[in-house]
């Protein structure tokens, strides 16, 4: 059990917000952040703070995934063609453990992370253990047939919490999804607000 998976609900307190929609997160009790200073009164935030604040609430849905990383991925949207914030939403969502998590093989984009990392994935018929592996449309996403009946894959399938988005085409029945095309903002089914526009102009400054 990695640290930030023992944290994961840090980042809800810190933020605020329910930012994956879980029923078990604290924020659904406390709106207020974690330790002593949680219930002060906030002043109004500067233009930096709330860009910092989008993202880092965009970087921890994804798993808290490392300044590092997160700053290549941002990096490799400024290169590419078109809207800086759509490609950035693309590249994320195009991660192996975001369209694990999309097609509801486990219950948490952590829990992606570590059911690949153990090797229960396979893309295109390989075993890929690479949480942050580019897929590309048109790949087939499955899990492997030793890992099938984990009980946190049956309970993941039936969770009402959330759905399968249209860019996923997910067969519960085979444990396999393909990954159809590279989503657009408005197609990520975000339970709160994400602005990844907020996201380029903090990395612009």
């Amino acid at each position: 059990m990695s640290k930030r998976i023992s944290t994961k609900y840090k980042i809800d307190r810190r933020l605020g917000e329910n930012i994956w929609g879980r029923p078990k997160s604290p924020v659904n009790r406390r709106e207020y952040g974690p330790g002593e200073h949680g219930q002060r009164r906030k002043g109004k935030p500067s233009d930096f703070g709330v860009q910092l604040r989008a993202k880092q609430k965009l970087k921890g849905y994804y798993g808290n995934i490392s300044e590092k990383q997160f700053r290549r991925t941002y990096g490799e949207a400024v290169r590419q063609k078109g809207d800086t914030s759509e490609n950035l939403i693309g590249l994320l969502e195009s991660r192996l453990d975001a369209i694990v998590y999309r097609a509801k093989f486990v219950a948490t984009v952590f829990a992606a992370r570590q059911f690949i990392n153990h090797g229960h994935v396979k893309v295109n018929g390989g075993k890929v253990d690479i949480p942050s592996y580019r897929c590309k449309p048109g790949d087939v996403i499955e899990v492997r047939d030793r890992s099938k009946q984990l009980a946190l894959v049956l309970e993941a399938v039936q969770l009402a919490e959330r759905d399968v988005p249209e860019y996923v085409d997910a067969d519960h029945s085979k444990m396999t999804a393909t990954y159809v095309r590279k989503p657009a903002f408005a197609d990520v089914p975000y339970p709160v607000q994400m602005e990844p526009n907020l996201v380029v102009e903090f990395y612009s400054r």
